[in-house]
């Protein structure tokens, strides 16, 4: 998917293929879920979720895969057993099929982002 232009997540949710509609949407209610006293912002075309200003996550439809962007260096630190056998480049994990997303995963690295603030890279 081309940079988003949708004014907020749930217009960029309409925007993407309908055959992952469904696990980015299953992601959004993740993340707001776990991301308590985070904002919901819409940031460089896709979904990001900022505290005191700085996003530490953020997800997007690419052209051949699915994005979670996770911007803390410490909590990628924290999960690199974890991590290591996943499609991953600096600061984002890559999932080509939305049935390859591995929520528990993610659930994890959510929660430990919002357990403490820490430095954006």
């Amino acid at each position: 998917m081309v940079r988003s232009e949708a004014d907020d997540v749930a217009g960029y949710l309409a925007e993407v293929p309908e055959g992952r509609r469904d696990a980015l949407t299953r992601l959004r209610e993740l993340c707001r879920a776990e991301l308590k006293g985070f904002e919901e912002v819409m940031a460089y075309g896709m979904p990001a979720y900022e505290r005191e200003g700085a996003a530490e996550i953020a997800f997007a439809s690419q052209k051949q895969y699915i994005s979670f962007y996770l911007m803390r260096a410490d909590v990628r630190e924290a999960f690199a057993d974890r991590l290591a056998h996943q499609d991953m480049g600096k600061g984002c994990l890559r999932f080509r099929k939305p049935e390859e997303i591995d929520f528990d995963l993610l659930r994890d690295l959510l929660r430990a982002t919002a357990s403490r603030p820490g430095t954006v890279c």
